[in-house]
């Protein structure tokens, strides 16, 4: 009778339970994800990144006082001094404390190489605004360097910060041993070097005036080498230093890749959009100069893809640390995303 009406034959209750057990375990693993996303979401809004940003510009601060004093001749040290101790948000040297900390180190071990990141990044600084480069006025809403000092003294104090930073290193880290720190070394070396920093800024240089002809690849590049190499070895050499293995450098290495790109598509977009007043410097000089930049090149909502993409992507490489221990990591790839200025 049952079979002249249609009915089925219900499933055995072998047959009931291996359909059953993929879908439970399906449903485990996905409350799993979720119970992970919600604890790193909690970790993060847990964390105070102006308190840590702010102890951590202290003391690095502190640092950079100490390393470099007022001594004869007294006017190149002034000169350093005054673009060296001019405020900033000292990212490079939190990037260097944070991944140092995330892989087991401290922030004493890494101090001297954030420092030196420091000193590299303000003597690019002091470089990059003579006329002979960008030709700016203002630095962090001060006069730049060779406006208060003159060119000659501004070129010398740029060179002196960079010599020093090397040697700052191989002098005042402890406790680490020999060949981390020359690994640290080298790998500062060739990214402020002619494959790194020097590099962005010829072919930077080679670009002006030649608009968005040079394309994106070039972009990229100037921009890769110009600005994210500096932060890149920011991450690295703090996580060599806080005893990484290769696995960890390798994912923390991406990472500042990244956030580094990001940095820069974000400083694209920050150039056409913010005024000189809330930059801290002159605002529309790529526009000025004839520069390709990302948002003249795909346009502002693409260029703000591409750095939601990066700082994501960022963010992805963080996924197999403590939550706890990457939460800094995570708040400077989304204060770079974020920043105003």
């Amino acid at each position: 009778m049952f079979k002249s009406l249609g009915a089925k034959r219900l499933p055995s209750p072998m047959r009931r339970q291996s359909q059953v057990v993929p879908v439970v375990a399906k449903v485990l693993e996905n409350t799993v994800i979720l119970e992970d996303k919600v604890k790193a979401e909690a970790d993060q809004d847990a964390f105070d990144f102006n308190s840590y940003m702010g102890a951590k510009a202290k003391a690095v601060n502190a640092a950079l006082d100490k390393a470099v004093p007022m001594q004869y001749p007294e006017k190149i040290h002034e000169s350093m001094r005054y673009s060296l101790l001019a405020g900033g948000k000292r990212v490079r040297p939190a990037l260097c404390i944070a991944s140092c900390e995330l892989v087991g180190g401290s922030m004493e071990t890494a101090m001297p190489a954030a420092c030196a990141m420091e000193m590299i990044h303000t003597m690019s600084l002091i470089h990059d605004d003579l006329p002979a480069m960008d030709n700016d006025d203002f630095r962090r809403g001060q006069p730049t360097n060779h406006k208060k000092y003159g060119e000659d003294v501004a070129i010398l104090a740029g060179d002196a910060l960079l010599s020093f930073a090397f040697e700052h290193i191989a002098r005042a880290t402890k406790g680490v041993p020999a060949d981390r720190v020359l690994r640290v070394i080298a790998d500062l070396g060739t990214a402020v070097g002619g494959e790194g920093l020097v590099a962005g800024q010829i072919v930077d240089l080679d670009s002006e005036g030649k608009g968005n002809s040079i394309g994106l690849e070039t972009l990229e590049y100037i921009h890769r080498h110009k600005t994210a190499a500096l932060l890149e070895v920011s991450v690295v050499a703090g996580a060599v230093l806080g005893g990484a293995t290769e696995d960890e450098i390798a994912k923390l290495r991406k990472y500042a890749q990244c956030i580094g790109l990001g940095f820069q598509v974000i400083d694209d977009i920050l150039d056409v959009t913010k005024t000189t007043e809330e930059l801290g410097k002159t605002a529309g000089k790529d526009i000025d100069q004839a520069k390709a930049t990302y948002p003249s090149l795909v346009g502002l909502p693409k260029a703000r893809e591409i750095a939601r993409d990066l700082i994501q992507t960022a963010i992805d490489q963080l996924s197999s640390f403590d939550s706890h221990k990457a939460a800094p990591l995570v708040a400077l790839a989304l204060y770079i995303e974020n920043r105003q200025n």
